[in-house]
């Protein structure tokens, strides 16, 4: 289950280091960016993501509801011939419930190599690995439109940091109060260079929309 963010991008990596096939990405696009089960921003790029990897992509449209998502998600599944789903989840409940409730009843592995760990290893970790990701979205206390486009390495962890001791939020944006996207990894033949792109401030919430997105030579 492929979004383009970090946490997803992550996952993979760690489930090909564990010896699994990762065959293709699937992604569900919602049509409302009030989502809660999937990431929404700048899913347009998605392609050129999977691109980057070699990798199938499968996608499909949902209205961005509850019921929409996990019907998208149901349909898109069971026309795959597959064992399993990797996914992203770090400590949504509420995400973890769903998606196990749909591969339960396909008859589905679930793999989540980052489920309820620590989260300032993880970050170390994914930043150790080559994940090169950038926040697009902010929806938190403290993150401005100063945060969008800043890339998550051991500096930003730093800040996150200060963040968190002073309005509690989660560095992995677990409470909603970022979004990423993948610009680079392990996995990448070519990198993410984004050529144009918007910053969108809505009272406290804004998001980097990407216009123009190319791949480079690494």
């Amino acid at each position: 289950m492929y979004s383009g963010g970090k946490d997803s991008t992550f996952a993979m990596y760690v489930a090909e280091q564990m010896g699994h096939e990762i065959s293709c990405l699937v992604t569900v696009c919602p049509g409302d960016s009030a989502s809660w089960i999937f990431h929404t921003p700048n899913l347009s790029a998605v392609p050129v993501m999977a691109e980057a990897m070699g990798k199938p992509l499968v996608s499909v449209p949902s209205d961005g509801s509850e019921e929409g998502d996990m019907a998208a998600m149901r349909e898109v599944l069971s026309g795959l011939d597959v064992d399993g789903i990797v996914v992203g989840a770090l400590w949504s409940d509420y995400q973890w419930d769903r998606m196990n409730s749909i591969c339960d009843d396909l008859g589905l592995v679930v793999l989540a190599p980052l489920w309820r760990k620590d989260q300032d290893l993880i970050y170390d970790e994914m930043v150790s690995a080559g994940i090169d990701a950038a926040i697009v979205g902010v929806f938190a206390e403290g993150l401005d439109a100063e945060w969008l486009g800043r890339r998550l390495d051991a500096e930003t962890k730093q800040r996150l940091c200060r963040l968190r001791d002073r309005y509690g939020l989660s560095i992995m944006g677990e409470g909603g109060e970022y979004e990423s996207m993948t610009l680079d990894s392990p996995m990448h033949s070519s990198r993410l260079e984004i050529r144009s792109s918007e910053k969108v401030m809505e009272r406290d919430a804004g998001t980097l929309r990407v216009k123009d997105v190319v791949l480079v030579p690494k």
